[in-house]
């Protein structure tokens, strides 16, 4: 009988832009004019001897399923590796070319076929490296760096949407505001860790998962992968710096961050100089992550499974009251370049209005040994992590939002009911008030497949 042997490799490809495009994660569009630092595709392939899944993460805000099936039909050509075992996702650094359409930003349509090829070539350059391997997953944490940021305000405080409705919430109050009252929900301060070391122990890769949504501080039209891309640098100085010939991989995945941020509000804001908290924010994260890799066990053999599946969510409706309001908004609008939220919001309705009424798209659950791994294509409510971590039967259990598609924030109905930007109607956030609990549950019952 033929002993089981468990292989992994690991690779990263380069996926920085030419000067010149457009970057997102703004109201406003931007140019890129430097490149603070490359950014990458990081890709980890995972085989067992009867499964083998990949798994990519990419310096990029968001990524629509147009490019990332692309990427993956590339890659399953050369590779063999079926297309639903294989997730993508995107860190959600807002200092990344546009690659999705959201606000008054598009992308350059060269950019995406370059990003779709270059995401295929981490997968394959990931399958030339493969290598007995051991793998061990465990959870450490980091409180200090993230915080909810949606607040409920004193009475008096005005919180009124693009739309001219009462929002019962602010996202991003002021800082050290006497009329803050208390954050309109939780935080999760866990890092969920994946550590890959090849035969002989050395460092091979690290996955790590963290919901916290970038950190900023990046000046405008500069190129950079956030904290993410300080995180993975980081790491490979803490365990594997004198590694060449394979060089070792660290990936940052984002848990579930949609109302979450590094802004503690209590707080008055301190000027930093640009870059400098999000290389804290690495540094922490890095350290916690390493020191969870040095003291988990580590196993000669871990089981692999995944499970994919399909949702058709509805899209909220675009009343034709407010079409027509839309369009006489934008009919005052002076210059092609928007001001203030009423006319960028009143373009997000005229182009959603000619959405289709429903949407499909892909959520998937992992297995890698006693490790669960659960993907959602939205910029996903933390609460929906918690439940998730919570009722999982694999333990730990981990959400990388943003993966294999794009379809904006994800309140939960308790949250939609309270208003504030993450579910103000637009191309960011459009998804029916029940989207949250669908997905929930089909990813629930994935990983109660996968178990």
């Amino acid at each position: 009988m033929n002993e089981k042997v468990f292989r992994a490799g690991a690779a990263t490809s380069n996926i920085t832009p030419p000067l010149g495009v457009s970057i997102n994660g703004g109201m406003s569009d931007r140019t890129a004019t430097h490149v603070h630092d490359e950014l990458h595709a990081r890709a980890l392939v995972l085989d067992d001897g009867a499964t083998r899944i990949a798994i990519v993460v990419c310096d990029s805000c968001m990524i629509p399923r147009t490019v990332l099936d692309k990427a993956k039909h590339l890659a399953h050509s050369h590779t063999g590796i079926p297309l639903d075992r294989m997730t993508i996702s995107a860190t959600h650094t807002h200092s990344a070319p546009t690659a999705g359409s959201v606000f008054q930003s598009d992308p350059d349509p060269a950019y995406l076929e370059f990003l779709a090829g270059r995401i295929s070539d981490a997968i394959r350059r990931a399958v030339n490296n493969l290598q007995p391997a051991k793998v061990g997953w465990g959870v450490g944490s980091e409180p200090t760096q993230v915080f909810n940021r949606r607040w409920k305000m004193q009475p008096g405080f005005k919180m009124v949407d693009p739309f001219g409705r009462a929002d019962q919430v602010r996202m991003n109050p002021p800082a050290a505001s006497p009329e803050l009252v208390e954050p309109a929900g939780p935080i999760d301060p866990e890092i969920g860790v994946l550590s890959v070391r090849d035969a002989e122990g050395r460092p091979l890769a690290l996955l790590a998962n963290y919901s916290l949504h970038y950190v900023g501080g990046v000046p405008g039209g500069e190129i950079s992968a956030d904290y993410y891309g300080a995180f993975a640098a980081r790491l490979s100085e803490l365990l594997a710096s004198n590694r060449l010939e394979t060089p070792f991989v660290g990936m940052m995945t984002n848990g579930t961050s949609g109302n979450i941020n590094n802004i503690n509000f209590r707080e008055a804001p301190e000027s930093r100089p640009p870059y400098a908290q999000l290389r804290k924010v690495a540094e922490l994260c890095a350290k916690e992550a390493a020191r969870v890799a040095g003291e988990i066990e580590y196993h000669d053999f871990a089981p692999l499974a995944m499970r994919q599946a399909q949702l058709r969510l509805g899209r909220r409706s675009t009343p034709k009251d407010e079409v027509a309001r839309a369009k006489f908004i934008l009919s005052e609008a002076k210059g092609m370049e928007l001001a203030g939220v009423e006319q960028i919001y009143a373009r997000e309705t005229v182009l959603l209005n000619d959405y289709p009424p429903y949407v499909d798209t892909l959520v998937q659950a992992i297995r890698i040994g006693e490790l669960g791994i659960a993907t959602t294509p939205c910029e996903t409510f933390v609460e929906t992590g918690l439940a998730i971590k919570a009722e999982s039967p694999l333990k730990p259990t981990f959400t990388i939002e943003l993966a294999n598609d794009y379809r904006g924030y994800l309140p939960t109905a308790e949250q939609h009911a309270l208003g504030g930007y993450e579910t103000w109607r637009a191309r960011s956030s459009y998804l029916e008030v029940e989207a949250e609990a669908k997905i929930r549950r089909e990813l629930l019952k994935l990983l109660g497949e996968v178990a």
